[in-house]
């Protein structure tokens, strides 16, 4: 754990060498159906990025020529039952978090100003959904924070340089460390005043929850009796090396071993060092071909006996050092229908705390731990590599435990269930 120490350190703490470029502004299109309440962006954004949303064609999903009736304008039937009663029935909103936002109504050239971390979620403003379906094509264009670059209104956003933004970035980590390193009690940085709004624009805005959760397309059709068997067989959690129980088993993919890492990397996903050492070279290798580190050192933890076969995480640059998007995966002892199973416990970095068993530096996870486990479906659903994902809840499901570094956390025991295309 010292060694790891040192890494961290060195990674926060470290020269210029370790700052590598990064793409400031990025442009993103996207459908939004009227099949589903809201769609989920994958855009995680931070404090001081800048969106400009667009508006671009609509289409219908069926032939019927009285599908083709433009919804956006009209006036709400019955405005109490719309996700924005405020705003017209049909047009479009946004909305920067899953759960607990107020929704904003986007007209085309709109400029968002992210004010804290959130996560951009677009929706038509509906209040059922309609038998012929419509489909909006919506182009973002994010200006991350700290980037030079003009809003749609014509304005000029901050001219902090790349280098300044990612010593910001560091400075923050540093802060993080040190707090987990010496016990400081000052209050996380991703934690949201309740009187904190996570965006300002010209339209609207509201208090927002601090926890983004994703949003699933899950079949409601019973798992097949077989599978329920040998999900029933899985142990519910993994442990470390002196045999400490730790984080939950919450997530389950079905698929080859090369289907798996192929879905994965298409959504996103970094193969983790699995050494500090290694990591050093790596970051360094990094630097020298201006890319960023996005491979951080992971944990040893056991399930069915062994080490896990994989490990994986997402985060943006630098921050990963203090948080970060992880799980685990092993591969099951048993196969269903000639496909290989694998096993998985996802869990959420979110900063730095003493490791309970000897008091050295760990990372600290976001307790509701489902969050990570939904958090991993969406991102292969995002991808378009999961066919199908279930729910299904074993017998003795995990609901209040704490993880090997003596941190709590809590669950609603279910498994999320991967079928990959």
């Amino acid at each position: 754990m010292l060694k790891q120490s040192r890494v961290l350190a060195l990674l926060v703490f470290g020269s210029g060498a370790f700052l590598c470029q990064s793409s400031s502004a990025q442009d993103f299109t996207f459908q939004v159906t009227s099949a589903q309440s809201w769609t989920d962006t994958g855009l995680d954004l931070q404090s001081g990025d800048t969106l400009q949303i667009t508006q671009g064609s609509v289409t219908t999903s069926s032939t019927d020529p009285a599908c083709g009736k433009k919804t956006t304008g009209e006036a709400p039937a019955q405005a109490g039952d719309l996700p924005l009663p405020s705003a017209p029935q049909g047009v479009l909103i946004a909305r920067l978090h899953a759960q607990g936002a107020v929704p904003l109504q986007v007209d085309t050239g709109t400029d968002l100003h992210i004010e804290e971390s959130s996560h951009l979620f677009l929706g038509l403003n509906l209040a059922s959904r309609p038998a012929c379906g419509t489909n909006v094509t919506v182009k973002v264009h994010k200006i991350a924070a700290g980037s030079t670059g003009t809003t749609a209104s014509g304005s000029s956003t901050s001219q902090q340089t790349r280098g300044q933004q990612l010593k910001s970035q560091l400075s923050n980590a540093a802060q993080v460390f040190m707090s987990g390193q010496f016990g400081s009690s000052k209050p996380e940085s991703n934690s949201a005043s309740p009187t904190s709004n996570a965006v300002s624009s010209g339209t609207s805005s509201g208090t927002e929850s601090a926890t983004a959760a994703p949003v699933l397309m899950v079949s409601d059709k019973p798992l097949e009796s077989d599978l329920r068997k040998g999900l029933d067989s899985l142990p519910r959690r993994v442990n470390d090396q002196f045999q400490n129980l730790g984080d939950m088993v919450n997530f389950v993919i079905i698929g080859s071993q090369k289907d798996v890492q192929a879905a994965l990397d298409a959504a996103t996903w970094h193969v983790a060092d699995t050494n500090n050492e290694k990591a050093v070279l790596a970051a360094v290798e990094a630097t020298y071909e201006k890319k960023d580190y996005l491979q951080m050192p992971m944990s040893t933890l056991y399930l069915f006996g062994r080490k896990q076969d994989f490990g994986y995480e997402m985060a943006e640059p630098i921050a990963m050092v203090a948080s970060r998007h992880h799980f685990r995966i092993w591969k099951a002892p048993f196969t269903w229908k000639d496909q290989e199973v694998w096993v998985g416990a996802g869990t959420h970095d979110v900063g730095f705390a003493k490791d309970k068993r000897n008091g050295s530096v760990t990372h600290k996870i976001d307790p509701s731990v489902d969050g990570e486990r939904d958090n991993i479906g969406s991102s292969l659903q995002k991808a378009n590599r999961a066919k199908t994902m279930s729910y299904y809840l074993p017998p003795n499901p995990v609901q209040d435990a704490k993880n090997a570094t003596g941190d709590g956390y809590n669950s609603d025991g279910r498994l999320l269930v991967i079928f990959l295309q």
